[in-house]
């Protein structure tokens, strides 16, 4: 049984929001799968916890980028004998895109599974997914997305770092892919004299490499003498997993730390500026706080309320303590 999974968005958030639906298809027929993805899905840092994904094959097709390998008619046409060799039985198509369907049909592949065509537009991106998987084998399945983590990775990242188990260990996911997500230091700064004032912690500050992530960062860094900080932003993907999962609470803008910490179970507080807030409370471990609504001059992502932030942080710590 071979079995190939279309999942043509990109970023890591969306890989991530489509794992439970590959696992179910996966434990369905009994077989790993093959995953069809673009490479800024980032899927290649997450195989290694997701084991019923046994191969990827990357997209390579980009509007904004020209002569990809499956870009245009010609790309459709190199997409199709790409797949030829590898004789899939099923395919699973997360978009309602017609190419894909015609890609499959041509492939060889005789049970294509797919999104109603010509429906993109308003589409909720975990009930289309839902509704796929429970039209293919009648599964109910929730949108609790799960990375697993060697065990001897996650201790061997405790020591390396230090990470002690007396002090309350937060991720703060400062980045963002667009300049509307990054939320203003000033935020992460008033949580974190907050946060100091009143308990023993530790920060692990993951972000990506743009001027205007490190802005941030270095305005969080410079603002707060003798707070513990470790910064993340030098390591991949793939490395942070072990780390952020000794965290015990996170708190990000809509970036890919959100989905990765409520992956690996962490509660995640989930700052909205004016992005959809479907992408920070999909998971039950998400906890959205959205832009204050005001008259007032400043954006969305400099109008959230630090104080919101730490009462849902603080109550959050109570169910922690109630669950030892």
């Amino acid at each position: 049984m071979k079995i190939l999974v279309i999942q043509s968005k990109m970023g890591i958030g969306d890989t991530i929001i489509y794992l439970p639906y590959i696992e179910a298809i996966s434990r369905q027929y009994n077989s790993k799968v093959t995953l069809l993805a673009k490479k800024n899905s980032k899927a290649s840092e997450l195989r290694e916890s997701c084991e019923y994904i046994e191969n990827i094959i990357y997209l390579e097709r980009d509007n904004k980028e020209k002569n990809l390998r499956h870009n245009g008619f010609f790309g459709s046409i190199n997409l199709i004998n790409d797949l030829k060799k590898h004789k899939f039985d099923y395919v699973f198509i997360f978009n309602s895109s017609i190419r894909y369907k015609i890609i499959s049909k041509l492939s060889g592949i005789k049970h294509i599974f797919q999104y109603p065509l010509f429906k993109k537009k308003n589409q909720n991106i975990t009930v289309a997914a839902q509704k796929l998987i429970f039209s293919a084998f009648k599964e109910n399945i929730k949108s609790d997305p799960i990375l697993k983590i060697n065990h001897e990775k996650v201790d061997a990242a405790k020591n390396e770092y230090n990470i002690e188990i007396n002090k309350i260990n937060i991720l703060l996911g400062t980045g963002g892919s667009g300049k509307n997500k990054i939320i203003s230091s000033k935020i992460y700064i008033d949580f974190i004299l907050k946060c100091i004032n009143k308990y023993d912690c530790k920060f692990f500050i993951a972000t990506g490499k743009s001027e205007e992530e490190n802005k941030v960062l270095n305005e969080i860094l410079n603002s707060i003498n003798k707070c513990n900080f470790v910064k993340l932003n030098d390591l991949t993907i793939k490395e942070t997993l072990p780390i952020i999962k000794n965290c015990n609470v996170a708190i990000c803008n809509d970036t890919s730390f959100s989905h990765i910490s409520a992956a690996l179970g962490l509660e995640t507080i989930v700052l909205i500026a004016d992005t959809s807030i479907l992408y920070g409370s999909y998971s039950s471990k998400m906890h959205p706080i959205t832009s204050e609504e005001t008259k007032s001059h400043l954006q969305p992502r400099q109008n959230i309320d630090p104080d919101k932030i730490f009462n849902k942080f603080e109550k959050i710590l109570t169910k922690l303590k109630s669950l030892e």
